[in-house]
């Protein structure tokens, strides 16, 4: 993953990233929203999830939590440190975010967004599900959104090179820790 020259974005794949991404989501959800601790940390941040981590040169600024569902991707928990809100972070984070999704394979992402955000969510691509009723939680009433994907022609399916499948989740274009392995295998059959 990549972004612009000062916004990066990276798939948390240590501890010490996740914890980062649930910090920065308690800065705004529990600091800024005074949602209940039970609430913002509701059980799925180690149920086949995976968090995006937004950072402003070196300094991170911004998460997004999706989670994968037979054949959608939902996105969630975005939130964005104030002071980088201004600076185009989540439009870069949920870029990345729908990118990542569509070189997965996923053709549709669902999203719940407030109220007073279906403006920004139209403007990143989403539209309301107009079939579906509004509903509440924590304090806000939230309507469903979707986004349409098209894969790219390089998404991972089940044909997908074995050595890019094993790569870290989200760096499937750089050389992951079993390509390592393959020099020894060169090594024993030259030197065979």
């Amino acid at each position: 993953m990549s972004s612009t020259p000062e916004i990066t974005v990276n798939v948390a794949r240590t501890l010490d990233e996740v914890v980062m991404a649930l910090t920065l989501r308690g800065v705004t959800y529990l600091g800024e929203q005074y949602a209940p601790y039970h609430e913002e940390y509701d059980g799925n941040d180690l149920a086949a999830t995976s968090h995006l981590i937004a950072r402003f040169g070196q300094e991170p600024v911004g998460v997004l939590r999706v989670r994968w569902f037979a054949d959608f991707a939902k996105v969630e928990r975005a939130a964005v440190l104030p002071a980088f809100r201004a600076k185009g972070v989540m439009e870069v984070l949920m870029s990345e975010a729908l990118s990542y999704c569509a070189r997965r394979g996923y053709r549709r992402v669902l999203g719940h967004a407030q109220l007073d955000r279906v403006k920004y969510w139209k403007k990143a691509g989403f539209h309301v599900r107009t079939d579906r009723p509004l509903f509440a939680f924590s304090d806000y009433e939230y309507v469903e959104i979707e986004h349409i994907l098209v894969p790219p022609v390089d998404a991972i399916t089940m044909d997908t090179d074995p050595m890019v499948l094993i790569r870290p989740d989200g760096a499937w274009d750089e050389p992951g820790p079993f390509d390592h392995s393959l020099t020894r295998l060169e090594k024993a059959a030259n030197s065979a």
